[in-house]
């Protein structure tokens, strides 16, 4: 990560032209919520059944790689290249995996309730937009206690492209009825900010797993470890200074 990408001074700005503010939107999976670890462990349990990679557990730069923010056809496809059936039949049994886990082990990101608040106290509209299958979204937005909070959930599975297409962003933005030039997206994975910078909206990369070197390769506006990093802050000051949401904190 370049100084210049990561400075406060930076962050600011980019966030600042985006006056009047309207809109956030967010990705669910390691960004509302620290589950990648959750996938990994599902993941290890449902290949070492199978004897897969000669019944080596598979480490953090194969899930990085292969898994980390993709949609399950594609990481079908990652670990099965000769056989998609196969791989498509394996994740579908590694998500009940996944819901059992994170029934029981689900946390937010440090952070996410103030960064909730502050949407609230201005209004903005907000959407959840994410790759992951309709029940694991809902059940990890019911967990969070966000149910309530978001205009809309859209699903990478529900549009003709998931991301790192940007359909599933400009999606968002059309059912919201906002402007790309007054939204901003939260993103954690490589894969989720190349959809959103595709779809025309600066990206704040949250590094919660992904080291942020790797997420700067994806060009978000800058990274932050999570929502209580004041870099984040910061730039939210900014552009409260600047006026820069459009709805309640005019009085």
């Amino acid at each position: 990560m370049t100084a210049s990408s990561s400075s406060p001074e930076n962050s600011k700005s980019s966030l600042s032209g985006l006056v009047p503010l309207e809109a956030v939107l967010f990705d669910v999976d390691g960004t509302l919520c620290d589950s990648d670890p959750l996938h990994h462990q599902a993941f290890s349990e449902i290949l070492l059944e199978i004897g897969y990679n000669g019944g080596v557990p598979i480490d953090d730069e194969f899930f990085i790689k292969n898994i980390a923010g993709k949609h399950n056809h594609d990481i079908a496809r990652a670990i099965f290249p000769d056989d998609f059936e196969r791989g498509l039949k394996l994740t579908v049994e590694k998500e009940v995996v996944f819901r059992r886990l994170a029934s029981e082990q689900l946390k937010p990101v440090e952070g996410l309730y103030k960064v909730k608040k502050w949407i609230e106290d201005r209004g903005l509209k907000r959407a959840a937009v994410t790759n992951a299958p309709r029940p694991n979204a809902e059940l990890m937005i019911s967990l969070l206690g966000l149910s309530d909070f978001f205009d809309v959930l859209i699903l990478g599975d529900e549009c003709d492209h998931a991301k790192p297409h940007p359909e599933p962003y400009l999606k968002a933005l059309e059912v919201l009825k906002v402007s790309k030039d007054h939204t901003f997206i939260f993103e954690d994975s490589v894969s989720g900010i190349k959809a959103g910078v595709a779809a025309g909206m600066p990206v704040v990369g949250i590094a919660t797993r992904n080291p942020a070197q790797l997420l700067m390769e994806a060009k978000p506006i800058f990274t932050i470890k999570d929502y209580a990093d004041p870099k984040l802050w910061e730039a939210l000051e900014e552009l409260d200074k600047k006026g820069g949401n459009g709805a309640t904190n005019e009085a």
